[in-house]
């Protein structure tokens, strides 16, 4: 079942080589003349890859914190649960957690957390509390919510993966970061993709974060964005919608594996990319919302739909998935052309994202290149 990591001629599985090089190109450009310190990118068609480059302070085994990017990865764990019979997305979540169920949460349904439908966006869970599982589960009976389930769209930047990684938990019997290696990673030869990183082997290993418009070495980045996983000891700790790490073939291969490995059921694949809602996001662009385009939700992915929002390209099909990462990441699958691609760096402003015009601009034209690569 382990996927093969060579790299094919492009023509073999239908990319265009030209498109090609000049996606390469553009990004390889942003390293060599712009403001990133390093840069990885991978694409793969039919199960198999037809690009894996890495430039600037990095190599091929360097690893990326995946921010965004890695919730991918998480709906695949639980689209997995969903084909093996172990999750109903109708399930309450305290009937599965009965720890959360406090402060009129009962009515939240496994489904709501997963389209960030649930009612409770910014519900605190920070370091070192995160590290225990106690800590963790009287946190979840401590969070209210701000508006009722399922009545507003709102990112969960973290609360919603800490409840996954516990449903994963309380169903398997395995915590979330066993799971995935045990049951998805390791079958499928994936070894790069990991989940709370010691701290002792996370130096030449993980690209740290490096900021692209440090003009003062006094000038602290903003605590509340990507940069609270550049302490080592946060990664370590491994909140699971951002701190999982990998290299972007890994990335883009696991994107691949959904589709031609055999180990997910091709129904649960389908409801998992289902459109659930189009939506503008609520709340402030820093943090999902204030976005000029709706976003359409499968299952803990976003999906192009009909408006390509949240920074998905609309050179892709309506079925498109993934998820744009900070500040600089993309990683998505489309089911229509089965071209997958992961685009990572290691490369933040100091605020955390990018939502300059220029910024907004680079994203778009990669994501919209990568997308239109198929013959």
């Amino acid at each position: 079942m382990a996927l093969d990591r060579s790299v094919v001629a492009p023509e073999a599985v239908g990319v265009d080589p030209h498109r090609l090089d000049v996606l390469l190109r553009r990004i390889r450009l942003e390293v060599d003349h712009g403001p990133l310190p390093s840069a990885q990118v991978a694409v793969a068609r039919g199960g198999r890859l037809v690009a894996f480059e890495t430039w600037g302070e990095a190599g091929p085994d360097t690893r990326y914190v995946l921010q965004s990017v890695g919730r991918s990865i998480v709906a695949g764990v639980v689209w997995k649960l969903i084909g093996d019979g172990l999750l109903d997305v109708g399930e309450q979540v305290a009937a599965i957690i009965p720890e959360f169920a406090p402060n009129g949460k009962e009515a939240v349904t496994v489904e709501h957390v997963l389209t960030h439908t649930a009612g409770f966006p910014f519900a605190p869970l920070g370091y070192p509390k995160m590290l225990d599982r106690e800590q963790r589960l009287a946190a979840f009976g401590r969070w209210r919510l701000d508006s009722a389930p399922g009545s507003r769209f709102q990112f969960h930047l973290t609360s919603a993966a800490w409840l996954i990684a516990e449903i994963v938990e309380r169903r398997t019997g395995l915590t979330f970061a066993e799971y995935l290696h045990e049951r998805i990673t390791r079958p499928l030869g994936l070894s790069s993709i990991e989940l709370g990183v010691p701290v002792d082997r996370q130096p030449g290993t993980v690209a740290p974060m490096i900021a692209t418009d440090r003009t003062d070495d006094d000038q602290d980045p903003d605590p509340w964005g990507p940069w609270y996983l550049s302490d080592p000891r946060v990664l370590a700790a491994g909140e699971p919608s951002h701190a999982l790490v990998a290299t972007a073939a890994d990335v883009a291969l696991y994107f691949q594996a959904l589709e031609h490995s055999g180990l997910w059921k091709p129904e649960a694949v389908v409801e998992g990319t289902r459109i659930r809602l189009t939506e503008h996001p609520h709340g402030e662009q820093i943090y999902g919302g204030g976005s000029g385009r709706r976003t359409s939700m499968g299952l803990f992915v976003t999906v192009a739909g009909p408006d390509a929002g949240s920074q998905l390209p609309s050179t892709g099909s309506p079925l498109l998935f993934g998820s744009a990462g900070a500040a600089y990441q993309l990683g998505f699958m489309d089911p229509e052309s089965g071209l997958s691609l992961a685009c990572l760096s290691n490369g933040y402003p100091l605020a955390g994202y990018d939502h300059s015009r220029r910024g907004t601009a680079l994203l778009t034209n990669l994501a919209n290149l990568a997308a239109d690569l198929a013959d």
